[in-house]
C-alpha cells in the first residue's frame, strides 16, 4: 500500500535499529505519527525509563539550542533518548533563522548515537495526490527539504488514498482474525472522511462489537458507527435548520468535549456535508415520509431509521435547494481551513456554526466572511 510505505520503512528501521539520527515527520496525518511513536516506544525506549527518556517539546516554547544541548549530553538515567520536536513552522517565521540552522548543521556533523531528534512539521497538509497540494504548503516543504532535509531523512505523511484505508481497515481486522466484508470498510473509511485515526479507533470498537461472530458487515457499520456519530449529529443540524444558534454551539460544545474532540474536526465536517447532502436530495425529490425516503437514498447513504422522521422535518425547513447547496459550499471552506493547519480547529468549527444559523439574507451578504452589507 503506498500512503503506507513510508511509515512502513520507519518501522522496519526502528525494529532493526538501523536509523538516521534525525529525521523530519511531515504531513498533518496524525495516524502515521502515531504509528511511527508507538514503535519508537516499543522497541527503543523500556517501559521503566520511558518517562527520562522521551521529550516532547515545541520550539514555541523552547530554545533550539537548548534541546541540541539535552541531545548531546548522554543520560545517566537512560541508554536511549527520544526528542519530539513540534512547532517547526518558527524556524520558517519572520527574521533571520540563521543561527538555529547553523546550531543544526553543527549537532548532525557530530550527532549522539543514543539520540533520536524527530522534527514534527505538522502545518503542512499533503493530499493523496501530491500535484493538488497547496501553494503555500507546497512551499513549505520545498523550503524545508532544503533546510532540515541536509541533515534529516524527511518522511511524507500524505492523506490516505481510499481504496489503500479500506484495505488497511481489512487486513487490520484480518489480523484480529475478523472477516471485514468489502461494503462494510468502504463505508467506514467513507463516513469518517478517510480520517485515519478514527477510521482505526471505529475499527477496534467493532471488533470487539462482533464479538464470536468474527465477522464485521455494513449493518455493524451502520449500526456501531453512522448512528452513533449522527444521532449527535442530527441534533446539531436539527439546531441549524431552526436557526437556534445557542443550541447548536451547546451541541457543538458537547461533539467536541467527547471522544477526539478538535482533533477528529475533519471527520466531524464530513459528517455535516453528509447530512446536508442527504437533505438535498429530500428536498429536490420531496421526500414527505419515511417510506419514500427509502426509496431515493442508496445503500451506504441511508439513515438511521431512528433519524428517518427528524431529518425530513429538518430538510423541510429550508426553503430551496439553494440555501442546501450553500450550507455545503460553507463546510467544504472550513474543510479547506482545517487542513491549512489553523491554530484553532474549534474556533473554525464554531464560526461554521455561527454562519449556518444566520438568516439566509445575511448568508446571502457574506457577512459572516468579513463582507459586512452597506
Amino acid at each position: 500500500m503506498r500512503s503506507f510505505a513510508a511509515s512502513d520503512r520507519f518501522v522496519a528501521d526502528v525494529k532493526a535499529r538501523k536509523l538516521a539520527p534525525g529525521y523530519v515527520f511531515i504531513g498533518d496525518e496524525t495516524f502515521f505519527r502515531k504509528r511511527c511513536r508507538d514503535a519508537i516506544l516499543q522497541h527503543l525506549v523500556p517501559a521503566e525509563v520511558r518517562e527520562l527518556s522521551v521529550y516532547d517539546m515545541d520550539l514555541s516554547e523552547v530554545e533550539l539550542q537548548h534541546i541540541l544541548d539535552q541531545a548531546r549530553t548522554p543520560s545517566l538515567m537512560s541508554p536511549f533518548q527520544v526528542f519530539f520536536i513540534r512547532g517547526v513552522k518558527n524556524l520558517y517565521g519572520r527574521g533571520k533563522h540563521d543561527d538555529e540552522f547553523g546550531a543544526i548543521e553543527d549537532y548532525f556533523k557530530d550527532p549522539n548515537p543514543d539520540a533520536l531528534l524527530i522534527f514534527v512539521a505538522d502545518h503542512i497538509n499533503i493530499p493523496t495526490d501530491v500535484r493538488r497540494m497547496d501553494l503555500t504548503d507546497k512551499d513549505r516543504y520545498e523550503r524545508i527539504r532544503e533546510t532540515l532535509g541536509e541533515y534529516c531523512t524527511v518522511l511524507e505523511f500524505a492523506r490516505v488514498d481510499e481504496s489503500d484505508a479500506v484495505k488497511w481497515a481489512m487486513e487490520t481486522a484480518s489480523g484480529e482474525d475478523v472477516k471485514l466484508d468489502n461494503d462494510a470498510a468502504r463505508e467506514l473509511v467513507d463516513s469518517l472522511g478517510g480520517d485515519m485515526m478514527m477510521v482505526a479507533n471505529e475499527l477496534e470498537k467493532l471488533v470487539l462489537f462482533v464479538g464470536d461472530k468474527k465477522r464485521i458487515t455494513l449493518g455493524d457499520v451502520e449500526t456501531m458507527v453512522l448512528a452513533a456519530k449522527q444521532r449527535s449529529f442530527y441534533e446539531l443540524t436539527d439546531a441549524i435548520s431552526a436557526r437556534d444558534r445557542a443550541r447548536a454551539l451547546g451541541v457543538l460544545d458537547a461533539i467536541l468535549s467527547t471522544g477526539d474532540g478538535d482533533e477528529a474536526a475533519i471527520g466531524h465536517l464530513y459528517m455535516l456535508a453528509r447530512t446536508f447532502r442527504q437533505m438535498l436530495v429530500i428536498l429536490e425529490r420531496n421526500v414527505r415520509d419515511s417510506r419514500a425516503l427509502w426509496q431515493v437514498l442508496w445503500q451506504g447513504f441511508r439513515i438511521p431509521p431512528f433519524a428517518a422522521e427528524d431529518i425530513i422535518r429538518q430538510a423541510r425547513r429550508y426553503k430551496s435547494r439553494r440555501e442546501l447547496t450553500g450550507a455545503i459550499r460553507r463546510v467544504a471552506r472550513a474543510d479547506l481551513a482545517l487542513r491549512s493547519n489553523p491554530p484553532s480547529k474549534r474556533l473554525i468549527l464554531e464560526n461554521l456554526v455561527l454562519d449556518l444559523t444566520a438568516e439566509p439574507k445575511l448568508q446571502e451578504a457574506g457577512w459572516l466572511q468579513g463582507e459586512l452589507p452597506v
